[in-house]
């Protein structure tokens, strides 16, 4: 049942070399590109290539409901969750246009909504539970809802492994579900609610005292029981898409996929990932910093260096989406800019 402890791909160091001594040759200064050169050099190794690409992302959005909307945590009602899963279906979504944009692959995936049966062209339904239990209350999720949601994690990354995917993105869908991360990164922070909850879909000042007193009331009740276990937090008080998720960027580090993780929900699971198995953090690039609270606190913790900051908070994969356009331009830098040999230019310091 502990597919997620069995060892991970290790990056290929002679490509990695290889793609230094490339960076030496090319016509500019020594490490005068920076970032860009690093996000070369990294994928070179992780993809096995002197040459990296990110000719075929694949991005998949799993999308959850959640029992806490009980207490009133959202600016949103629940069924707006369900109604987006139509939308990124469709294409009128944010990371729909991203997707389209890049020439990725848009996979959805409903691990678990609210609501009747429904078949939606383009979404794929896994109907784990009708959303998990109210964390307030009770555990969120039984383990064996957690492990069938880590599941289809897995079942995305196989699916895109076996179709060349170059790189991986997974982002997220569901009304709540920053109130969860926030609960889950506490736990597996040992910090408390104010320093790392925020608005989420833009709630008032009242709501998030609201908020924070929901999930202080939440690990008080659970505290005893998930006893700094990192799976039993994600069950007491996770959500089936942060569970999906953690199961995809483990999935990725065992096959060798690539991952851009996207913003606080996402490094939550990516946290996870790494606390449950260690070796996935090397197969991961940073999209961006969000402007929600807490995420800066996740990243150090990852010792994450993100590429973008431009105050997203939107979820659903958007900023590792928006990221997709620089880590191309790394790769085609990195591949096609000319060496001092071939241009005919000194590369040596006079």
């Amino acid at each position: 049942m502990n597919w997620w402890l069995d060892a991970c791909k290790s990056p290929n160091i002679e490509k990695k070399q290889e793609a230094e001594q490339r960076q030496l040759q090319l016509t500019k200064p020594t490490g005068s590109l920076s970032t860009l050169e690093n996000i070369a050099v990294q994928l070179a190794s992780l993809q096995g290539q002197a040459k990296p690409n990110v000719d075929f992302p694949w991005i998949c959005i799993f999308a959850g409901d959640h029992g806490v909307m009980e207490e009133n945590i959202s600016a949103y009602p629940q069924a707006v969750t369900r109604q987006m899963l139509q939308n990124f279906a469709t294409g009128g979504a944010c990371i729909s246009v991203i997707a389209k944009e890049y020439n990725a692959k848009l996979q959805v995936i409903d691990c678990g909504s609210v609501g009747e049966s429904y078949e939606y062209q383009g979404v794929e339904r896994h109907c784990i539970a009708e959303g998990t239990a109210n964390f307030a209350k009770t555990v969120a999720m039984t383990e064996a809802q957690c492990h069938a949601a880590m599941q289809l994690g897995k079942d995305s990354v196989d699916q895109a492994f076996t179709q060349n995917a170059s790189i991986y993105v997974a982002g997220e869908m569901g009304i709540g579900n920053t109130c969860s991360a926030s609960a889950v990164a506490c736990f597996l922070l040992n910090e408390s609610p104010e320093k790392l909850t925020g608005v989420g879909t833009g709630i008032r000042a009242e709501q998030l005292e609201h908020k924070k007193n929901i999930i202080h009331q939440a690990l008080e009740l659970h505290k005893k029981d998930v006893n700094g276990d990192v799976f039993k937090a994600l069950c007491a008080v996770g959500g089936l898409e942060i569970a999906a998720m953690t199961g995809a960027y483990i999935r990725c580090a065992q096959v060798g996929l690539p991952v851009v993780v996207d913003g606080f929900i996402s490094s939550v699971s990516a946290l996870i990932a790494v606390r449950l198995n260690p070796d996935v953090r090397q197969w991961m690039l940073f999209g961006h910093q969000s402007a929600e609270y807490g995420h800066q606190r996740l990243l150090q913790e990852l010792n994450a260096e993100p590429l973008l900051k431009l105050n997203l908070r939107l979820g659903e994969g958007s900023g590792a989406g928006a990221s997709l356009g620089i880590i191309k331009l790394a790769c085609s830098l990195h591949n096609n800019m000319a060496t001092f040999a071939e241009a005919a230019v000194i590369g040596e310091k006079i």
